[in-house]
């Protein structure tokens, strides 16, 4: 770890909130010689790590195992008589998966520990530009001075009034690992990411699910073909998909083992399962920690208004994370903890370009995303191509047994710059760091064409879709 000159009191930095954007903006405040506290209430690695992307990631891991059992059948592999089938202990499940969150958060308050990051349990709250309370749970207050503050608090789940979490049969995302046994028929509210992966993972476990959707179609802010698609992939795999439904209100009826939900939609018409997941969205984790006290700049939702170096309006106090309502991802949110960081602390630094951010949902196949998406391109008006290749054309997944899926690339029709792109695939996520070097990049289709690729890979079809896009040029 390097230091910081010796002729100068170390910079004291305060960081609420133990999440990808706090503990990452630690590890960064230390490397340039700060005395960095973080105050966190849950946990280190915060909600990304103990109730929200590592847990829901895990158990989607799990299905996906599930999901490529289903294939067996197509690669010549049949389950004889008296093998035994694949059964999913949810309980079992669950329990691996708090395990290894639990696991991870101690890897990463142990890290912070090594590299003298001080932690505090509590809640932070904000009281002036330069001070910070930390109220520990027996209710000791801690005043903590610092020359610059990070808000890194992220976000809870959003409730519908007339839906309230009961953590048994009402449930939002956080308390789905309660479970010890499947849902007989779980009924999922919101179509979007979250709904959409954990509907996807349920299906695969085997259980009946219903996913009820306010919009036209699954996933309305994604790409309308990869949409198309996972929708299609739901319903093909059992699941009922009800669009332009919209939930008003869900209620337990009965008791004991005899007890189920209803979910009554605006129409009135009345769904039945033995639990419900409500995941309409979240609500940034900015009440009541003195933000608006101190004339920190909130949105109408909540957020924190930011710039592009994660400064707030108020001199010295920065943000970063889910409560930005940049971007709800783990790695934008680290990314702005560690610009705040550099910039608190006088070094170089590069402000953040969502030009280049990669997003991934965890559905089965996968959607990765990079750059502008085709949306963005005709809302500018601007000139562009489409390439697309579906992947069942592609020797390795068919080798793999893999028919749904494909590969969009948007580039320049002049200059063939890529402008972003679409990867609608198993590992999608792995697949879209290419095309992410490209446009971070400013590369061409022809030079992403002209690079070697494995034969036979799921990433020639990258190479073949950038070839698709060449211009011949006779000058």
């Amino acid at each position: 770890m390097t230091t910081a000159n010796l002729d100068r009191p170390a910079a004291r930095i305060v960081i609420i909130g133990g999440g990808p954007g706090g503990y990452e903006a630690a590890l960064v405040a230390r490397r340039q010689g700060a005395d960095v506290t973080i105050v966190e209430r849950q946990g280190m690695g915060g909600a990304a790590v103990l109730t929200d992307v590592v847990p829901s990631k895990t158990l989607i891991a799990t299905a996906d195992w599930m999901t490529i059992a289903a294939r067996a059948g197509d690669l010549g592999i049949s389950f004889g008589a008296g093998a035994p089938q694949p059964r999913v202990d949810l309980e079992a499940v669950n329990t691996r998966v708090m395990a290894l969150a639990a696991a991870q958060s101690a890897d990463i308050r142990a890290r912070l520990e090594r590299e003298g990051v001080r932690q505090i349990v509590g809640t932070g709250r904000v009281t002036s530009p330069s001070t910070v309370v930390a109220t520990a749970p027996d209710g000791t207050e801690t005043t903590l001075e610092a020359e610059a503050i990070l808000v890194a608090v992220g976000a809870t789940p959003r409730e519908l009034p007339a839906a309230r979490p009961d953590g048994e049969r009402i449930l939002n995302w956080t308390q789905l690992y309660r479970l010890t046994a499947l849902p007989e028929r779980l009924i999922v509210v919101g179509s979007g990411v979250t709904g959409a992966e954990f509907a996807g993972a349920y299906n695969a476990l085997g259980v009946d699910v219903v996913l009820v959707s306010s919009r036209d179609h699954v996933l309305p802010g994604e790409d309308p073909d990869a949409a198309s698609l996972i929708e299609e992939v739901f319903r093909d795999r059992g699941m009922t998909v009800m669009s332009r439904s919209r939930a008003e209100s869900a209620r337990v009826v009965g008791e004991g083992p005899d007890a189920h939900v209803e979910v009554t939609l605006a129409d009135g018409q009345v769904i039945e399962g033995s639990h419900v997941l409500v995941a309409v969205g979240s609500v940034p984790s900015t009440a009541g920690i003195g933000l608006e006290e101190v004339g920190v700049a909130l949105t109408e939702s909540g957020h924190i208004e930011t710039d592009r170096v994660s400064r707030t309006s108020v001199a010295g106090i920065y943000a970063a994370g889910d409560c930005t309502g940049v971007f709800p991802l783990a790695s934008v949110a680290a990314m702005q903890g560690r610009i705040a960081m550099a910039h608190a602390l006088g070094d170089a630094v590069r402000p953040i370009r969502l030009r280049t951010v990669a997003a991934n949902i965890f559905t089965a196949p996968e959607i990765a995303t990079v750059g502008s998406s085709e949306k963005a391109l005709q809302e500018a008006a601007s000139k562009y191509r489409v390439t697309t290749l579906p992947l069942n054309r592609n020797p390795r997944a068919k080798m793999l047994g893999m028919r749904h899926g494909f590969v969009k690339l948007f580039s320049h029709p002049d200059a063939g710059v890529v402008l972003g792109g679409v990867v609608v695939a198993p590992r999608a996520s792995e697949l879209i760091f290419p095309i992410t070097l490209a446009v971070e990049h400013r590369l061409t289709v022809d030079e992403v064409a002209e690079a070697f690729t494995i034969y036979p890979s799921l990433s020639g079809s990258i190479a073949e879709v950038a070839r698709m896009g060449h211009n011949r040029r006779t000058d």
